[in-house]
């Protein structure tokens, strides 16, 4: 099975015949390979090169600049802990540098989604405006966008499912979405690694490629990527073979996550990927669309779905995120809220 591109539009728009079309092409893509790519949403003009381009200026700034953005398992004398800047790791086989931002970079520091006692709710370490000139109002924007795509994904799957189409609205308010940019540099031939063996090259086309991105289902709900027009994503289809994610301009790569799998009673499917080495570096920007901390993830309405015990969804990132390489370190640093008992 391919990769669909599908249109939806129609999904921002009043219910109509082309809207449960709409939904009944995403539910189909969602529940069989589950990976798929969208266009033609309100948004989309930032899937071009130039609109891009304006976010991944980042990458341009100096390194004493990066140092001022980084996460306290790479500089100790940081606050922050889980969001802000991760460095290259010369020996991991997930071969990257980037960012991550959550919502007080749209919404300030005020939004429910940034305080300070809970780390995922921390405030993002952000560049100066005279430093990079309009980058934030930009990264601000994109942000915003993306948060009204998940919100038209989430519901559209509800309805595909049957479930009344706001079911997820109320856990998503407030949401500590994540905004990622990354680089993935062309890896140095002395590196002083064996970049020979199975966990770091796989043979694709009959080529020998790097693995620049390791193998893995993402945790949460719906990752929405934009991609840089460079190949090297790769999605594991039903067969088991894994087959290329066209990085087409003007269209968002969405894949579903482990964690939408299991509240909707594996009628999601949360696909395997990975990225190996193209050509030249290649950028991508994924978008994390994820709930507040304090959302109950509890059994959904679904006939024959397996029950579950609730559970807070900021305990269940805190232990599915801190196993990353860039996030190695920081476990301890957070302790479980727990789900009330009902």
């Amino acid at each position: 099975m391919d990769i669909e591109t599908i249109g939806i539009a129609a999904l921002f728009e009043p219910p109509s015949p082309d809207r449960d079309r709409t939904d009944a092409r995403i539910l189909s893509a969602a529940s069989g390979i589950g990976f798929m790519a969208i266009k033609d949403f309100p948004g989309d003009a930032w899937l071009t090169p130039e609109k891009r381009m304006e976010l991944l200026r980042i990458f341009a700034l100096p390194d004493g600049e990066k140092q001022k953005l980084l996460r306290w398992n790479f500089d100790r004398t940081k606050k922050n802990v889980y969001r802000g800047w991760f460095p290259l790791q010369p020996t991991a086989v997930s071969y990257k540098e980037g960012i991550d931002m959550g919502p007080d970079l749209a919404h300030g520091q005020a939004s429910k989604g940034a305080q300070s006692d809970d780390p995922l709710r921390e405030p993002t370490p952000l560049p100066a405006e005279e430093t990079l000139p309009g980058w934030r109002d930009a990264a601000a924007s994109y942000y915003r966008a993306m948060e009204a795509v998940g919100n038209a994904l989430m519901r559209s799957i509800a309805r595909g499912l049957g479930l009344p189409e706001t079911i997820f609205d109320a856990d998503f308010q407030g949401g500590i979405s994540t905004l990622r940019l990354i680089r993935y540099p062309l890896r140095e031939a002395n590196a002083g690694i064996d970049t020979s063996g199975p966990e770091f090259s796989v043979v694709h086309k009959g080529e020998t490629r790097s693995i620049i991105g390791r193998e893995h289902a993402d945790s949460g709900f719906v990752t929405l990527l934009a991609q840089d027009g460079v190949e090297g994503l790769q999605a594991k289809n039903l067969a088991g073979e894994w087959i290329d994610v066209p990085p087409a301009n003007g269209t968002l790569a969405v894949n579903f996550g482990q964690l939408l799998e299991r509240w909707t009673g594996g009628r999601v499917r949360a696909t395997r990927h990975r990225v190996i080495a193209p050509k030249t570096a290649r950028y991508s920007i994924p978008f994390f669309y994820e709930p507040r901390v304090d959302a109950e993830i509890a059994p959904l309405p679904l006939a024959g779905a397996q029950p579950f015990e609730p559970f807070l969804y900021g305990d269940y990132l805190w232990e599915s995120a801190t196993n990353f390489v860039e996030m190695a370190g920081i476990k301890h640093l957070r302790e479980p809220r727990r789900a009330k008992a009902s």
